[in-house]
């Protein structure tokens, strides 16, 4: 594999179906794969991220994730393997594993230890120069929310977004002063990457930012509808994104009960 064009459209983050015993039930997620891939819209599909069960999984089950679906889909989309690890060396490691299981791409997550500790801005340089040098693939830039200590300035994004391996932003600023400032200082430094946001409870809001798709675990449940929501904001059709958002708000309270992704 090899650095290719950035990620757009609709990207599903993909759950992981279990067999009682808690094996990974391939022939099931072979069948969710073809199923996801099939609708128009989507620009790839993701494995291993929040939304697939990733703090459960070992190693080489989250590569055997990334090989069932990169087998299923057989090329009609591209996919891209979550790494969420606490080191470089673990990041290195997880990424040449998912590199090697055919993925296209990797969705990069901060280490958790920077949720209570934070970090320094080279910390993240250093985090995704490793990776990318290990694996020559797409990164994904996955932004945190504005609140946290994991969460990177408009000044880091813009220089991440510097970095030949960068090509995607996964914004989850939830902020939306910063958040509009964030795809400023990205737009403006980067050169052929891509924006997706990853807002499952504010879409619409968010996706009118003149954003390029939405990286959510909400697609994976309904990408008829966020995949539809996306190409009536690409139209500028406003009332019939008004109209979409409306069917998705029943599910959207559901599931995150009027706040951010918490079940």
């Amino acid at each position: 594999m090899a650095i290719t064009d950035p990620f757009r459209g609709v990207l599903p983050a993909m759950q992981v179906p279990f067999n009682d015993d808690l094996t990974i039930d391939e022939p099931e997620l072979h069948r969710f794969s073809n199923w996801l891939a099939g609708h128009d819209g989507i620009g790839g599909l993701v494995t291993n991220g929040h939304t697939g069960e990733v703090f459960a999984l070992s190693a080489k089950e989250r590569a055997l994730v990334t090989k069932t679906v990169v087998d299923a889909v057989d090329r009609k989309v591209p996919v891209v393997s979550g790494i969420c690890v606490e080191g470089i060396d673990e990041a290195v490691e997880h990424a040449q594993m998912a590199r090697d299981a055919g993925a296209a791409g990797l969705l990069v997550m901060p280490p958790h230890y920077w949720l209570r500790f934070g970090m320094e801005p080279e910390h993240v340089i250093d985090h995704f120069t490793a990776i990318g040098t290990a694996t020559d693939l797409n990164l994904v830039v996955h932004v945190y929310p504005a609140w946290s200590k994991a969460s990177y300035s408009s000044e880091l994004l813009a220089e991440l977004a510097k970095l030949p391996w960068v090509t995607t932003f996964k914004i989850g600023t939830r902020e939306m002063s910063k958040y509009d400032c964030d795809l400023q200082a990205i737009r403006g430094t980067g050169e052929n990457v891509t924006i997706l946001t990853c807002h499952d409870e504010y879409l619409l809001a968010t996706m009118v930012q003149g954003v390029d798709g939405a990286l959510v675990g909400f697609a994976s449940s309904i990408p008829e509808l966020v995949t539809a929501l996306y190409a009536a904001v690409c139209d500028g059709d406003l009332r019939e994104a008004q109209r979409i958002q409306s069917q998705i708000n029943g599910l959207k309270e559901v599931i995150y009960a009027s706040g951010e992704p918490n079940r």
